[in-house]
């Protein structure tokens, strides 16, 4: 963010995210890498993109350094949500898990992502505690309790530009067919979005398309190393899929280059070997706003 932006009231992103997603339905889909800490997120604004992803399996993963199995309370995630929403001036959608509970739970969870400012959150319809959508031994609860939760968020919900994303996990559990039933009956409890958990075959993935299509925009989960197939976005576009999440990309890149660091360390007593390939110190400080705060400075010092 610029000074500007920092003084002055951005433009609403649920509104601009609700634009978005219009635009997409009949053009490019619009894309979402994952942001699982601040930092990541504003890198991703910076990096030109319109929407950011907060992911639960990065979050989990950046906060308590484990795997996404339901560890995380309601309270971090929202925690979470609400500092990369501070980072960014885009529109943020949050991953809310199977909202926590039931849907008297719903309630609570809906209304304090909405308070953290995110433009738009999922739900998803496994048994709690829930797992990452692309391991094995997952469980969903019966549809007609998932489709309650859903019509717990829409009256949980304040404005009506929040966008609440249903997202059935049924496909590995009880087979495309159910999936699909399930998202259909979760937009007729009034989900805006529908997300069809880890389709395994490119023929599944169109199946979804073709039988969703028009039901609501659908998301596609490009889950890095996940079950379903690396489709281009070319192919995800002509399906109709109206948003790419890219959930992991950032979170597996950050480990990696972390890796990297201290090996060179731990092999040379220093890390001198890898500074070239590293932002430089006046570089990064730039990135996360110290020139602006410096403005700031000499707007507001004495």
């Amino acid at each position: 963010m610029n000074v500007a932006d920092l003084l002055s009231a951005p433009r609403p992103p649920r509104a601009r995210l609700r634009e978005l997603l219009t635009a997409a339905a009949s053009g490019r889909p619009l894309v979402a890498p994952g942001a699982y800490d601040a930092l990541s997120a504003r890198l991703i604004g910076q990096a030109g993109f319109d929407v950011v992803y907060m992911t639960g399996f990065g979050t989990t993963a950046s906060l308590i350094g484990r795997p996404d199995v339901g560890l995380l309370t309601g309270t971090e995630m929202v925690d979470n949500a609400r500092r990369i929403v501070a980072a960014v001036d885009v529109p943020v959608i949050a991953d809310a898990d199977t909202g926590y509970g039931n849907a008297i739970n719903v309630l609570r969870t809906v209304a304090a992502y909405e308070q953290a400012g995110v433009a738009g959150v999922h739900l998803e319809d496994q048994v709690m505690p829930k797992k990452c959508g692309h391991m094995s031994g997952k469980a969903v609860i019966p549809a007609e309790e998932m489709a309650g939760k859903i019509r717990a968020a829409v009256a949980a919900r304040r404005d009506p530009d929040f966008v609440l994303i249903a997202r059935t996990d049924a496909a590995a559990v009880e087979g495309l067919d159910a999936a699909i039933a399930r998202a259909r009956a979760y937009a007729e409890a009034g989900a805006d979005v529908l997300f069809v958990e880890a389709p395994s075959s490119e023929d599944d993935i169109a199946r979804v398309a073709k039988e969703l299509h028009g039901v609501a925009p659908l998301v596609f989960n490009w889950a890095e190393g996940g079950r379903t197939p690396a489709l281009s976005l070319e192919r995800i576009a002509e399906l109709g899929f109206s948003l790419v999440l890219y959930p992991i990309g950032t979170l597996l890149a950050a480990t990696a280059g972390i890796r990297a660091l201290l090996e060179t360390v731990r092999a040379d007593g220093t890390p001198t070997a890898a500074l070239p390939g590293l932002p430089t110190f006046g570089e990064f400080t730039d990135l996360i706003g110290l020139p602006e705060i410096g403005e700031l400075e000499q707007r507001f010092g004495s």
